[in-house]
């Protein structure tokens, strides 16, 4: 059994974002690989590695015209540097996170963005294998980004007893590789009963898009109550 991404997400409480100057502090280390396979990715991991790939985002483009030469290459990483990664930048802002990459025996170095798919083992937790694509400056990637809620202490709404309803835990965006934010701040201080925040009232970079087809879409809302009706969460 094994899980994506997406799972590791319950496991974190109230995380703390990375600051934009902590960006690009990890020079994640790896090394080029020639073969795959079940039993390879299996002898790897048992050493103490996990098999990676980077690759151009073009690839993920359905239509054929759109995509370019890729730059695909096979890795190998070390799993203890990634875990202390994680540890240190939290699971997750980890996929809006750039990080240098040093490929040994390879061709130095470039800059890298994690496109957040993590495969875990479902039961022990370990991770099996990671993706990541390409960030070079110029080119422009589409990501999920973190939303951050504060201000809550201050905010009128929990004062009354209210309770904040978190329907979005996350927004995608078209991002230049250069703008790529850690988080999305999304600040409740003056919400009361029944305010909400929606998608057009974030206010971003001017270079970064919304890729959402109804930006009318509420990110959170103060509930007069825990019970009352909450809205799904959305990711």
């Amino acid at each position: 059994m094994s899980r994506w991404w997406r799972g590791l997400k319950t496991a974190v409480q109230t995380p703390t974002a990375p600051s934009l100057s902590a960006r690009n502090y990890h020079t994640i280390q790896a090394i080029p690989r020639e073969y795959t396979g079940n039993r390879v990715s299996a002898r790897d991991r048992a050493q103490g590695r996990i098999p990676a790939v980077v690759f151009s985002q073009n690839l993920l483009q359905k239509d054929p015209a759109n995509r370019y030469p890729s730059r695909k290459q096979l890795l190998t990483t070390e799993m203890k540097q990634i875990k202390s990664i994680l540890k240190s930048v939290q699971a997750p802002f980890f996929c809006s996170t750039t990080f240098q990459l040093q490929i040994r025996a390879g061709s130095g170095s470039s800059v890298l963005l994690d496109s957040g798919r993590i495969h875990m083992d479902e039961e022990s937790g370990n991770i099996l294998n990671l993706v990541f694509v390409w960030a070079d400056d110029g080119t422009e990637l589409k990501l999920d980004v973190p939303v951050v809620f504060k201000g809550e202490e201050d905010c009128p709404g929990l004062k009354k007893g209210g309770h904040l309803n978190m329907i979005r835990t996350s927004l995608k965006y078209l991002c230049p590789a250069e703008l790529i934010p850690p988080k999305i701040e999304v600040d409740v201080s003056k919400l009361d009963v029944g305010d909400r925040v929606f998608m057009h009232d974030i206010e971003v970079h001017p270079s970064l898009k919304l890729l959402s087809k109804n930006d009318n879409m509420p990110i959170c809302k103060i509930v007069a109550t825990k019970s009352e009706n909450p809205e799904p969460m959305l990711v």
